[in-house]
């Protein structure tokens, strides 16, 4: 895969609360993804950026509103059906609100020593341990259907999320 030609579909994000030792989980009802576990997100909509995303499609699907919410990593997904997509990954401390069910998740929330991987996407093994340990990532993966067919990923910094990708973050 040459990424450094690759221009994505779409654009989305996903939003992590990561509270003490659990981290909040849904089990997504439709659409790309539907029955595995995740975190609530969403397509980025014209106008909008990723945190205001983030925090739209959060409320939207469990009811809730993140805090402190700030971007922690950024994902790069190309399938070999022609789907790409550049996901931005959030994470937050907490949530205001009364978690709900709704058409399109039911949320939940799992220890941090037990987190169901085995019902997730097969690339999040890999970066979901960083988001919790408090690092910042950026990971390029290619799927055939749900299987993941390559992977890469190097750990940024807070910083590199303001600037432009170029070719030095390619060295892994």
């Amino acid at each position: 895969m040459d990424w450094t030609a690759w221009n994505p579909r779409e654009i989305a994000t996903l939003c992590f609360v990561v509270e003490a030792d659990r981290i909040l989980l849904i089990m997504k009802k439709r659409g790309l993804g539907a029955g595995k576990y995740n975190a609530p997100g969403g397509k980025v909509e014209p106008g909008e950026t990723p945190l205001q995303c983030a925090l739209r499609e959060t409320r939207e699907e469990i009811g809730v509103d993140p805090v402190n919410a700030r971007q922690v990593g950024e994902l790069y997904f190309e399938f070999t059906d022609g789907y790409s997509l550049h996901c931005h990954v959030f994470r937050a401390d907490s949530t205001i609100g009364t978690l709900i069910e709704t058409d399109e998740a039911t949320p939940f929330w799992a220890p941090l020593d037990a987190i169901p991987y085995d019902g997730m996407w097969a690339d999040d093994r890999h970066w979901l341990p960083l988001l919790v340990g408090g690092n910042t990532f950026r990971g390029w993966f290619e799927f055939d259907g749900e299987t993941m067919l390559s992977k890469k990923l190097s750990m940024v910094n807070l910083e590199d999320f303001q600037q432009p990708l170029s070719g030095s973050w390619r060295a892994f």
